[in-house]
Protein backbone atom coordinates (compact mmCIF):
# COMPACT_ATOMS: atom_id res chain seq x y z
CA UNK A 1 0.00 0.00 0.00
CA UNK A 2 2.85 1.88 1.04
CA UNK A 3 4.56 1.58 -2.87
CA UNK A 4 1.01 2.50 -4.03
CA UNK A 5 1.29 5.56 -2.50
CA UNK A 6 4.64 6.54 -3.50
CA UNK A 7 3.66 6.11 -7.20
CA UNK A 8 0.68 8.23 -7.10
CA UNK A 9 2.60 11.29 -5.60
CA UNK A 10 5.79 10.66 -8.39
CA UNK A 11 3.10 11.05 -10.83
CA UNK A 12 1.28 13.97 -9.45
CA UNK A 13 4.55 15.69 -9.25
CA UNK A 14 5.32 14.81 -12.88
CA UNK A 15 2.15 16.23 -13.82
CA UNK A 16 2.66 19.50 -11.76
CA UNK A 17 6.04 19.96 -12.99
CA UNK A 18 5.46 18.87 -17.00
CA UNK A 19 3.28 21.84 -17.81
CA UNK A 20 5.73 24.26 -16.67
CA UNK A 21 8.05 22.91 -19.67
CA UNK A 22 5.77 22.64 -22.04
CA UNK A 23 4.05 25.79 -22.10
CA UNK A 24 4.20 28.30 -25.24
CA UNK A 25 6.29 31.17 -23.97
CA UNK A 26 7.29 33.88 -26.66
CA UNK A 27 10.41 33.34 -28.43
CA UNK A 28 12.25 36.32 -26.19
CA UNK A 29 12.45 36.72 -23.29
CA UNK A 30 13.57 40.59 -23.14
CA UNK A 31 12.10 43.33 -25.31
CA UNK A 32 13.16 47.00 -25.04
CA UNK A 33 10.49 49.66 -26.20
CA UNK A 34 10.19 53.59 -26.15
CA UNK A 35 7.40 54.95 -24.31
CA UNK A 36 6.49 58.49 -23.53
CA UNK A 37 6.29 60.22 -20.29
CA UNK A 38 2.87 62.34 -18.91
CA UNK A 39 3.20 65.70 -18.94
CA UNK A 40 5.01 67.72 -16.66
CA UNK A 41 5.45 71.14 -16.76
CA UNK A 42 4.86 74.11 -14.24
CA UNK A 43 2.74 77.42 -15.26
CA UNK A 44 1.38 79.95 -13.55
CA UNK A 45 3.17 79.05 -9.69
CA UNK A 46 0.99 75.81 -10.08
CA UNK A 47 2.72 71.88 -10.90
CA UNK A 48 1.05 69.81 -13.46
CA UNK A 49 1.55 65.87 -14.50
CA UNK A 50 3.46 63.38 -13.12
CA UNK A 51 6.94 64.19 -11.30
CA UNK A 52 8.37 60.34 -11.50
CA UNK A 53 9.85 58.48 -14.23
CA UNK A 54 12.01 55.57 -12.52
CA UNK A 55 10.14 51.89 -12.67
CA UNK A 56 10.99 48.56 -11.36
CA UNK A 57 7.45 46.83 -11.16
CA UNK A 58 5.81 43.70 -11.81
CA UNK A 59 3.02 43.99 -14.89
CA UNK A 60 -0.22 43.73 -13.59
CA UNK A 61 -3.60 44.43 -15.08
CA UNK A 62 -6.05 47.45 -13.53
CA UNK A 63 -8.64 44.73 -12.67
CA UNK A 64 -5.96 43.09 -10.03
CA UNK A 65 -7.73 43.77 -6.20
CA UNK A 66 -4.39 44.81 -4.99
CA UNK A 67 -2.00 47.34 -7.16
CA UNK A 68 0.08 48.33 -4.39
CA UNK A 69 3.86 48.59 -6.06
CA UNK A 70 2.57 46.84 -9.36
CA UNK A 71 2.99 48.52 -12.97
CA UNK A 72 -0.71 48.84 -14.16
CA UNK A 73 -1.53 48.06 -17.75
CA UNK A 74 -4.06 49.45 -19.23
CA UNK A 75 -6.00 49.79 -23.05
CA UNK A 76 -7.54 53.03 -24.14
CA UNK A 77 -11.14 51.53 -22.72
CA UNK A 78 -9.47 50.87 -19.57
CA UNK A 79 -8.44 54.35 -18.73
CA UNK A 80 -11.00 55.74 -16.29
CA UNK A 81 -10.90 58.46 -13.88
CA UNK A 82 -11.97 56.07 -11.08
CA UNK A 83 -9.11 53.40 -12.18
CA UNK A 84 -6.75 56.14 -12.69
CA UNK A 85 -7.51 57.76 -8.87
CA UNK A 86 -7.50 54.35 -7.64
CA UNK A 87 -4.05 53.46 -8.45
CA UNK A 88 -2.88 56.53 -7.06
CA UNK A 89 -4.75 55.45 -3.89
CA UNK A 90 -2.88 51.86 -3.73
CA UNK A 91 0.52 53.60 -4.57
CA UNK A 92 0.63 51.68 -8.09
CA UNK A 93 4.31 51.80 -9.00
CA UNK A 94 3.20 53.42 -12.11
CA UNK A 95 0.67 53.51 -15.32
CA UNK A 96 1.81 52.25 -18.85
CA UNK A 97 -1.02 53.08 -21.52
CA UNK A 98 -1.40 51.42 -24.98
CA UNK A 99 -2.83 53.49 -27.91
CA UNK A 100 -3.63 51.48 -30.49
CA UNK A 101 -2.17 52.04 -33.89
CA UNK A 102 -6.29 52.41 -35.68
CA UNK A 103 -7.74 54.85 -33.30
CA UNK A 104 -10.97 55.55 -36.18
CA UNK A 105 -11.83 51.94 -35.32
CA UNK A 106 -12.28 52.89 -31.85
CA UNK A 107 -16.31 53.53 -30.77
CA UNK A 108 -16.84 57.29 -30.13
CA UNK A 109 -17.89 56.78 -26.80
CA UNK A 110 -14.57 54.74 -26.07
CA UNK A 111 -12.66 58.08 -27.24
CA UNK A 112 -14.70 60.66 -25.42
CA UNK A 113 -14.45 58.51 -22.01
CA UNK A 114 -10.68 58.34 -22.60
CA UNK A 115 -10.22 62.01 -23.51
CA UNK A 116 -12.36 63.16 -20.38
CA UNK A 117 -10.02 60.93 -18.24
CA UNK A 118 -7.32 62.16 -19.61
CA UNK A 119 -7.95 65.97 -19.24
CA UNK A 120 -8.70 65.47 -15.54
CA UNK A 121 -5.31 63.28 -15.24
CA UNK A 122 -3.75 66.71 -16.19
CA UNK A 123 -5.31 69.02 -14.03
CA UNK A 124 -3.54 66.82 -11.05
CA UNK A 125 0.18 66.12 -10.15
CA UNK A 126 1.29 63.39 -9.45
CA UNK A 127 4.21 61.32 -8.20
CA UNK A 128 3.08 58.06 -9.84
CA UNK A 129 5.15 57.28 -13.38
CA UNK A 130 2.45 57.31 -16.46
CA UNK A 131 3.23 56.29 -19.30
CA UNK A 132 1.87 56.30 -23.26
CA UNK A 133 3.05 53.77 -25.62
CA UNK A 134 1.66 52.67 -29.28
CA UNK A 135 0.40 49.00 -29.37
CA UNK A 136 2.43 46.62 -30.96
CA UNK A 137 2.71 42.63 -30.73
CA UNK A 138 4.41 42.00 -27.90
CA UNK A 139 2.88 44.79 -25.86
CA UNK A 140 -0.71 43.24 -26.62
CA UNK A 141 0.78 39.74 -25.49
CA UNK A 142 1.63 40.73 -22.21
CA UNK A 143 -1.49 42.75 -21.87
CA UNK A 144 -3.59 39.65 -22.64
CA UNK A 145 -1.41 37.45 -20.23
CA UNK A 146 -1.56 39.51 -17.07
CA UNK A 147 -5.49 40.16 -17.76
CA UNK A 148 -6.47 36.58 -18.41
CA UNK A 149 -3.92 36.34 -15.12
CA UNK A 150 -6.52 39.12 -13.22
CA UNK A 151 -9.18 37.23 -13.88
CA UNK A 152 -7.81 33.75 -13.20
CA UNK A 153 -6.99 35.14 -9.91
CA UNK A 154 -10.69 36.50 -9.12
CA UNK A 155 -11.87 33.66 -9.68
CA UNK A 156 -13.61 31.28 -6.67
CA UNK A 157 -11.74 28.44 -8.26
CA UNK A 158 -9.27 27.02 -6.03
CA UNK A 159 -7.34 24.66 -8.62
CA UNK A 160 -7.31 27.44 -11.47
CA UNK A 161 -5.80 29.68 -8.98
CA UNK A 162 -3.21 27.49 -8.43
CA UNK A 163 -2.44 26.74 -11.82
CA UNK A 164 -2.54 30.26 -12.87
CA UNK A 165 -0.09 31.02 -10.15
CA UNK A 166 2.25 28.43 -11.03
CA UNK A 167 2.12 28.26 -14.74
CA UNK A 168 1.34 32.16 -15.68
CA UNK A 169 4.05 34.54 -16.98
CA UNK A 170 4.87 37.39 -14.91
CA UNK A 171 6.20 40.90 -16.80
CA UNK A 172 8.78 43.05 -14.52
CA UNK A 173 8.73 46.22 -16.58
CA UNK A 174 11.75 48.46 -15.53
CA UNK A 175 12.80 52.14 -16.31
CA UNK A 176 15.77 53.17 -14.99
CA UNK A 177 17.84 56.49 -15.41
CA UNK A 178 20.91 57.67 -13.94
CA UNK A 179 20.27 61.36 -13.85
CA UNK A 180 17.27 63.32 -11.69
CA UNK A 181 14.47 64.80 -13.81
CA UNK A 182 15.74 68.50 -14.56
CA UNK A 183 13.79 71.67 -15.34
CA UNK A 184 14.08 73.22 -18.90
CA UNK A 185 13.55 77.09 -18.45
CA UNK A 186 15.53 77.85 -21.81
CA UNK A 187 12.13 77.57 -23.50
CA UNK A 188 11.44 79.94 -27.11
CA UNK A 189 8.24 80.64 -28.32
CA UNK A 190 7.93 81.51 -31.78
CA UNK A 191 4.88 83.65 -32.96
CA UNK A 192 4.33 84.26 -37.01
CA UNK A 193 2.96 87.55 -38.49
CA UNK A 194 2.21 88.64 -41.63
CA UNK A 195 0.25 91.56 -42.88
CA UNK A 196 -2.41 91.94 -46.60
CA UNK A 197 -2.63 95.89 -46.60
CA UNK A 198 -5.82 97.34 -47.33
CA UNK A 199 -6.49 99.76 -49.84
CA UNK A 200 -6.27 103.33 -48.89
CA UNK A 201 -4.91 105.49 -45.91
CA UNK A 202 -5.34 104.94 -42.46
CA UNK A 203 -7.85 102.02 -42.85
CA UNK A 204 -9.40 99.77 -39.89
CA UNK A 205 -7.16 96.53 -39.04
CA UNK A 206 -8.95 93.08 -38.92
CA UNK A 207 -6.68 90.32 -36.86
CA UNK A 208 -7.08 86.77 -37.93
CA UNK A 209 -5.14 84.45 -34.96
CA UNK A 210 -4.55 80.66 -34.33
CA UNK A 211 -2.64 78.62 -32.07
CA UNK A 212 -0.44 75.75 -33.51
CA UNK A 213 1.33 73.76 -30.66
CA UNK A 214 -0.93 70.78 -29.62
CA UNK A 215 -1.49 69.68 -25.70
CA UNK A 216 -2.06 65.80 -24.62
CA UNK A 217 -1.60 63.43 -21.99
CA UNK A 218 2.31 62.86 -23.85
CA UNK A 219 3.96 65.75 -25.61
CA UNK A 220 5.37 62.83 -27.78
CA UNK A 221 2.29 61.84 -28.99
CA UNK A 222 0.46 65.31 -29.08
CA UNK A 223 -0.37 65.46 -32.80
CA UNK A 224 -3.25 68.09 -32.35
CA UNK A 225 -5.32 67.59 -35.43
CA UNK A 226 -8.28 69.46 -34.46
CA UNK A 227 -7.18 71.43 -31.95
CA UNK A 228 -5.54 73.45 -33.46
CA UNK A 229 -4.67 71.97 -36.70
CA UNK A 230 -7.54 73.01 -38.12
CA UNK A 231 -7.35 76.91 -37.16
CA UNK A 232 -4.51 76.69 -38.46
CA UNK A 233 -5.44 75.21 -41.81
CA UNK A 234 -8.48 77.68 -41.95
CA UNK A 235 -5.57 80.72 -41.47
CA UNK A 236 -3.28 79.41 -44.38
CA UNK A 237 -6.09 79.19 -46.94
CA UNK A 238 -7.68 82.60 -45.74
CA UNK A 239 -4.20 84.14 -46.78
CA UNK A 240 -4.18 82.42 -49.71
CA UNK A 241 -7.74 83.58 -50.94
CA UNK A 242 -7.33 86.58 -49.73
CA UNK A 243 -4.10 87.37 -51.03
CA UNK A 244 -5.88 87.08 -54.30
CA UNK A 245 -8.02 89.54 -54.12
CA UNK A 246 -5.48 91.81 -52.60
CA UNK A 247 -3.28 91.52 -55.36
CA UNK A 248 -5.49 94.28 -57.62
CA UNK A 249 -6.50 97.54 -56.28
CA UNK A 250 -9.96 97.17 -57.96
CA UNK A 251 -10.67 94.31 -55.38
CA UNK A 252 -8.60 95.26 -52.69
CA UNK A 253 -10.72 95.85 -49.67
CA UNK A 254 -10.07 99.16 -47.50
CA UNK A 255 -8.82 96.85 -44.28
CA UNK A 256 -5.95 95.65 -43.57
CA UNK A 257 -5.58 92.17 -42.45
CA UNK A 258 -2.58 91.16 -39.78
CA UNK A 259 -2.67 87.22 -39.78
CA UNK A 260 -0.80 85.67 -36.98
CA UNK A 261 0.01 81.89 -35.95
CA UNK A 262 0.94 82.21 -32.23
CA UNK A 263 3.15 79.39 -30.12
CA UNK A 264 2.07 78.43 -26.56
CA UNK A 265 -1.43 78.65 -26.67
CA UNK A 266 -1.76 75.40 -24.93
CA UNK A 267 -0.46 77.32 -22.09
CA UNK A 268 -2.49 80.43 -21.26
CA UNK A 269 -1.45 81.57 -24.58
CA UNK A 270 2.05 82.95 -23.86
CA UNK A 271 3.14 83.29 -27.25
CA UNK A 272 -0.36 86.13 -27.75
CA UNK A 273 0.29 87.36 -24.16
CA UNK A 274 4.66 87.82 -25.73
CA UNK A 275 3.68 89.65 -29.15
CA UNK A 276 0.72 91.70 -27.58
CA UNK A 277 3.35 93.03 -25.80
CA UNK A 278 5.93 93.71 -28.41
CA UNK A 279 3.16 95.59 -30.60
CA UNK A 280 1.72 97.67 -27.56
CA UNK A 281 4.19 98.46 -25.39
CA UNK A 282 7.92 98.22 -27.12
CA UNK A 283 7.13 98.78 -30.85
CA UNK A 284 6.67 102.71 -32.19
CA UNK A 285 5.01 101.56 -34.98
CA UNK A 286 2.17 98.57 -35.06
CA UNK A 287 -1.01 98.25 -36.87
CA UNK A 288 -2.62 96.93 -33.27
CA UNK A 289 -1.62 100.74 -32.55
CA UNK A 290 -4.21 102.13 -34.89
CA UNK A 291 -7.91 101.50 -35.78
CA UNK A 292 -8.52 97.28 -35.06
CA UNK A 293 -11.85 96.34 -36.18
CA UNK A 294 -11.80 92.86 -34.37
CA UNK A 295 -9.88 89.99 -33.89
CA UNK A 296 -10.75 86.44 -35.16
CA UNK A 297 -9.21 83.93 -33.18
CA UNK A 298 -9.52 80.08 -34.92
CA UNK A 299 -9.80 77.59 -32.42
CA UNK A 300 -10.90 73.70 -33.12
CA UNK A 301 -13.19 73.97 -36.09
CA UNK A 302 -13.03 70.22 -37.77
CA UNK A 303 -15.73 68.82 -36.57
CA UNK A 304 -19.93 69.29 -35.40
CA UNK A 305 -22.22 71.14 -36.85
CA UNK A 306 -22.57 73.90 -34.42
CA UNK A 307 -20.45 77.41 -34.82
CA UNK A 308 -19.99 79.36 -31.56
CA UNK A 309 -18.33 82.74 -30.93
CA UNK A 310 -17.24 82.95 -27.53
CA UNK A 311 -16.74 86.58 -26.49
CA UNK A 312 -15.64 88.07 -23.28
CA UNK A 313 -18.24 90.79 -23.61
CA UNK A 314 -21.47 90.49 -25.75
CA UNK A 315 -21.44 92.89 -28.87
CA UNK A 316 -22.62 96.23 -29.12
CA UNK A 317 -24.51 96.95 -31.98
CA UNK A 318 -23.48 98.96 -34.65
CA UNK A 319 -19.50 97.87 -33.90
CA UNK A 320 -17.84 95.96 -36.27
CA UNK A 321 -17.36 92.64 -34.39
CA UNK A 322 -21.02 93.05 -34.20
CA UNK A 323 -21.42 93.16 -37.89
CA UNK A 324 -19.40 90.79 -38.68
CA UNK A 325 -21.28 88.29 -36.50
CA UNK A 326 -24.50 89.44 -38.20
CA UNK A 327 -22.67 88.81 -41.60
CA UNK A 328 -21.52 85.49 -40.66
CA UNK A 329 -25.43 84.36 -39.42
CA UNK A 330 -26.54 85.96 -42.89
CA UNK A 331 -24.21 83.01 -44.56
CA UNK A 332 -25.12 80.42 -42.09
CA UNK A 333 -28.68 80.62 -42.91
CA UNK A 334 -28.62 80.98 -46.26
CA UNK A 335 -26.22 78.10 -47.36
CA UNK A 336 -25.69 75.96 -44.08
CA UNK A 337 -29.11 76.10 -42.37
CA UNK A 338 -28.13 73.05 -40.43
CA UNK A 339 -25.53 74.29 -38.46
CA UNK A 340 -26.10 75.96 -35.07
CA UNK A 341 -24.40 78.90 -34.44
CA UNK A 342 -24.62 81.00 -31.51
CA UNK A 343 -22.53 83.89 -28.77
CA UNK A 344 -21.12 82.19 -26.14
CA UNK A 345 -20.63 84.96 -23.23
CA UNK A 346 -17.82 84.44 -20.74
CA UNK A 347 -16.45 87.15 -18.41
CA UNK A 348 -13.23 87.10 -17.76
CA UNK A 349 -12.28 86.68 -14.11
CA UNK A 350 -9.17 88.58 -13.46
CA UNK A 351 -8.53 86.57 -10.31
CA UNK A 352 -7.60 83.49 -12.16
CA UNK A 353 -4.24 83.45 -13.64
CA UNK A 354 -5.02 81.45 -16.48
CA UNK A 355 -7.20 82.44 -19.70
CA UNK A 356 -9.67 80.11 -21.43
CA UNK A 357 -9.60 81.57 -24.85
CA UNK A 358 -7.19 83.13 -27.09
CA UNK A 359 -9.25 86.12 -28.02
CA UNK A 360 -9.05 87.04 -23.96
CA UNK A 361 -5.41 87.70 -23.95
CA UNK A 362 -6.75 90.58 -26.12
CA UNK A 363 -10.14 91.64 -24.52
CA UNK A 364 -7.49 91.88 -21.07
CA UNK A 365 -5.28 94.45 -23.55
CA UNK A 366 -8.85 96.26 -24.44
CA UNK A 367 -8.63 95.09 -28.30
CA UNK A 368 -11.45 93.41 -29.37
CA UNK A 369 -11.87 90.15 -30.54
CA UNK A 370 -13.59 87.05 -30.19
CA UNK A 371 -12.86 83.02 -31.08
CA UNK A 372 -14.59 80.84 -33.41
CA UNK A 373 -14.74 77.11 -32.43
CA UNK A 374 -17.38 74.02 -32.74
CA UNK A 375 -16.91 73.43 -29.17
CA UNK A 376 -19.12 75.31 -26.57
CA UNK A 377 -17.03 74.71 -23.37
CA UNK A 378 -13.67 75.99 -23.14
CA UNK A 379 -12.59 72.89 -20.67
CA UNK A 380 -13.55 70.46 -23.21
CA UNK A 381 -11.78 67.50 -23.87
CA UNK A 382 -11.65 67.83 -27.58
CA UNK A 383 -8.67 70.44 -26.87
CA UNK A 384 -5.79 68.55 -25.68
CA UNK A 385 -5.66 64.48 -26.31
CA UNK A 386 -3.12 62.17 -27.65
CA UNK A 387 -6.20 60.52 -29.38
CA UNK A 388 -6.79 63.75 -31.68
CA UNK A 389 -5.20 62.43 -34.87
CA UNK A 390 -5.71 63.33 -38.49
CA UNK A 391 -8.80 59.89 -38.54
CA UNK A 392 -10.32 62.56 -36.44
CA UNK A 393 -11.07 64.89 -38.55
CA UNK A 394 -13.89 65.47 -40.55
CA UNK A 395 -12.68 67.85 -43.91
CA UNK A 396 -16.13 68.25 -45.32
CA UNK A 397 -16.90 70.06 -42.11
CA UNK A 398 -13.56 71.94 -42.05
CA UNK A 399 -13.79 72.98 -45.77
CA UNK A 400 -17.55 74.58 -44.97
CA UNK A 401 -16.34 76.48 -41.68
CA UNK A 402 -13.48 77.96 -43.68
CA UNK A 403 -15.84 78.61 -46.21
CA UNK A 404 -18.53 80.37 -43.81
CA UNK A 405 -15.43 82.19 -42.64
CA UNK A 406 -14.13 83.46 -45.53
CA UNK A 407 -17.73 84.52 -46.99
CA UNK A 408 -18.59 86.35 -43.79
CA UNK A 409 -15.25 88.09 -44.10
CA UNK A 410 -16.03 88.70 -47.59
CA UNK A 411 -19.35 90.17 -46.79
CA UNK A 412 -18.20 92.64 -43.92
CA UNK A 413 -15.18 93.74 -45.97
CA UNK A 414 -17.30 94.34 -48.79
CA UNK A 415 -19.93 95.43 -47.37
CA UNK A 416 -21.97 93.46 -49.39
CA UNK A 417 -25.56 93.39 -47.52
CA UNK A 418 -26.02 97.02 -47.15
CA UNK A 419 -25.15 97.19 -50.85
CA UNK A 420 -28.03 94.97 -51.20
CA UNK A 421 -26.26 92.09 -52.30
CA UNK A 422 -27.92 88.55 -51.74
CA UNK A 423 -27.18 86.79 -48.72
CA UNK A 424 -26.53 83.58 -50.95
CA UNK A 425 -24.27 85.48 -53.14
CA UNK A 426 -20.55 83.09 -53.49
CA UNK A 427 -17.11 85.18 -53.27
CA UNK A 428 -15.26 81.84 -53.04
CA UNK A 429 -15.98 79.42 -55.97
CA UNK A 430 -13.82 77.69 -58.83
CA UNK A 431 -10.18 78.76 -58.34
CA UNK A 432 -10.88 81.14 -55.43
CA UNK A 433 -12.43 78.12 -53.24
CA UNK A 434 -10.98 75.87 -50.52
CA UNK A 435 -8.99 73.28 -52.12
CA UNK A 436 -9.68 69.93 -51.12
CA UNK A 437 -6.18 68.29 -51.96
CA UNK A 438 -3.99 71.36 -50.01
CA UNK A 439 -5.99 70.61 -46.88
CA UNK A 440 -5.60 67.10 -46.64
CA UNK A 441 -1.88 67.65 -47.72
CA UNK A 442 -1.21 70.72 -44.67
CA UNK A 443 -3.27 68.33 -42.17
CA UNK A 444 -0.72 65.12 -42.99
CA UNK A 445 2.02 67.71 -42.78
CA UNK A 446 0.86 69.43 -39.42
CA UNK A 447 0.44 65.78 -38.08
CA UNK A 448 3.44 64.17 -39.01
CA UNK A 449 5.18 65.16 -36.12
CA UNK A 450 4.11 66.28 -32.49
CA UNK A 451 3.73 70.00 -32.00
CA UNK A 452 3.68 70.17 -28.25
CA UNK A 453 5.62 73.39 -26.86
CA UNK A 454 8.44 71.84 -25.29
CA UNK A 455 9.60 70.05 -28.81
CA UNK A 456 9.32 72.75 -31.20
CA UNK A 457 12.79 74.60 -30.22
CA UNK A 458 14.80 71.31 -30.01
CA UNK A 459 13.71 68.73 -32.43
CA UNK A 460 14.79 69.51 -36.00
CA UNK A 461 12.19 67.93 -37.30
CA UNK A 462 9.65 70.12 -35.19
CA UNK A 463 11.74 72.99 -36.02
CA UNK A 464 11.27 72.19 -39.48
CA UNK A 465 8.04 72.91 -39.06
CA UNK A 466 7.40 76.15 -38.05
CA UNK A 467 10.33 77.39 -40.45
CA UNK A 468 7.88 75.60 -43.24
CA UNK A 469 4.89 77.77 -42.22
CA UNK A 470 6.72 80.53 -42.27
CA UNK A 471 7.57 80.07 -45.90
CA UNK A 472 3.98 79.66 -46.28
CA UNK A 473 3.48 82.85 -44.30
CA UNK A 474 6.16 84.49 -47.10
CA UNK A 475 4.54 82.88 -50.17
CA UNK A 476 0.98 84.78 -49.65
CA UNK A 477 1.70 87.90 -47.55
CA UNK A 478 4.07 91.25 -47.00
CA UNK A 479 5.89 91.83 -43.86
CA UNK A 480 6.60 88.75 -42.85
CA UNK A 481 8.19 88.65 -38.97
CA UNK A 482 8.91 85.43 -36.74
CA UNK A 483 8.95 86.56 -33.14
CA UNK A 484 11.03 84.66 -30.72
CA UNK A 485 10.04 84.98 -27.49
CA UNK A 486 12.61 83.57 -24.63
CA UNK A 487 12.00 83.51 -20.85
CA UNK A 488 13.53 84.56 -18.11
CA UNK A 489 15.34 81.95 -16.43
CA UNK A 490 15.16 83.55 -12.89
CA UNK A 491 11.42 83.90 -13.38
CA UNK A 492 9.82 81.40 -16.48
CA UNK A 493 6.67 82.07 -17.23
CA UNK A 494 6.65 78.45 -18.05
CA UNK A 495 9.09 75.75 -16.57
CA UNK A 496 9.24 71.96 -18.87
CA UNK A 497 10.91 69.03 -17.21
CA UNK A 498 13.16 66.56 -19.46
CA UNK A 499 13.12 62.64 -20.11
CA UNK A 500 9.62 62.69 -22.10
CA UNK A 501 10.71 59.53 -23.70
CA UNK A 502 12.00 56.89 -22.08
CA UNK A 503 13.50 53.56 -23.22
CA UNK A 504 11.69 50.63 -21.48
CA UNK A 505 12.88 47.11 -20.91
CA UNK A 506 10.16 44.28 -20.27
CA UNK A 507 11.34 40.95 -19.24
CA UNK A 508 9.71 38.01 -19.29
CA UNK A 509 9.81 35.83 -15.88
CA UNK A 510 7.67 33.56 -13.75
CA UNK A 511 5.87 35.05 -11.02
CA UNK A 512 7.04 34.47 -7.18
CA UNK A 513 4.47 31.74 -6.28
CA UNK A 514 6.32 29.60 -9.16
CA UNK A 515 9.78 29.92 -7.04
CA UNK A 516 7.83 28.84 -3.67
CA UNK A 517 5.77 26.28 -5.78
CA UNK A 518 9.42 24.94 -7.41
CA UNK A 519 10.85 24.70 -4.32
CA UNK A 520 8.03 22.78 -2.74
CA UNK A 521 8.31 20.11 -5.66
CA UNK A 522 11.92 19.67 -5.14
CA UNK A 523 11.39 19.42 -1.29
CA UNK A 524 9.01 16.63 -1.90
CA UNK A 525 11.06 15.37 -4.94
CA UNK A 526 13.56 14.98 -2.45
CA UNK A 527 11.66 13.61 0.95
CA UNK A 528 10.77 11.04 -1.30
CA UNK A 529 14.44 10.16 -2.53
CA UNK A 530 15.44 10.40 1.15
CA UNK A 531 12.40 7.75 2.68
CA UNK A 532 12.95 5.09 -0.13
CA UNK A 533 16.85 4.73 0.87
CA UNK A 534 15.67 5.28 4.37
CA UNK A 535 13.31 2.50 3.48
CA UNK A 536 14.61 0.58 0.67
CA UNK A 537 14.89 -3.19 2.67
CA UNK A 538 11.25 -2.69 3.41
CA UNK A 539 10.16 -1.31 0.15
CA UNK A 540 11.93 -4.03 -1.73
CA UNK A 541 10.30 -6.66 0.31
CA UNK A 542 6.99 -5.10 -0.55
CA UNK A 543 7.86 -4.93 -4.12
CA UNK A 544 9.04 -8.75 -4.14
CA UNK A 545 6.26 -9.64 -2.35
CA UNK A 546 3.95 -7.43 -4.86
CA UNK A 547 5.24 -9.39 -8.15
CA UNK A 548 5.32 -12.56 -6.46
CA UNK A 549 1.57 -12.59 -5.81
CA UNK A 550 1.09 -11.13 -9.13
CA UNK A 551 2.70 -14.22 -11.07
CA UNK A 552 0.92 -16.97 -8.93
Amino acid sequence: MMLKELSVAAVLLLLCVLPLHGSALPAVSSYEFTAYRMQQYNLAQRSHGCRGAIVVAEAHSADEPVLNRRCVIMKVPDFTTEKYLRAQRQHAAAILILLPQNISSMPHETLKAFMLSESKALLRETLMPVYVVPEDEQLLYMYEEVKQAAATRTSSIFIRVLRSMITATAFQIIVSSNTPIKAITDNSIVTLEGVLPGGGEDVPTIVITAHYDSYGLAPWLSHGADSNGSGVIILLELARLFQKLYKSSRTRPPYNIIFSLTGGGKYNFLGTKRWLEENLDHAESSLLHDNVAFVLCLDTLASGDELYMHVSRPPKPETPMHSFIQCLEEVVSSRFSWVKTGLVHKKINLGESTVAWEHERYSLRRVPGFTLSHLDDPKSELRGSVLDTMSQVDFRKLKRNGIIIAEALARYMYNLSDKGSPKDVQVFKGQMDFQDSRMFSLMSFLTSVPRATQLLDKEPGHILLVNSLEHEFKRYLQQVHRHTFRQDKRDPDLTFYDQMDQPIMMYRVKPAAFDLFLGGCIAAYLGIVYYTIQNFGYLYTKLKAAVKSKHQ
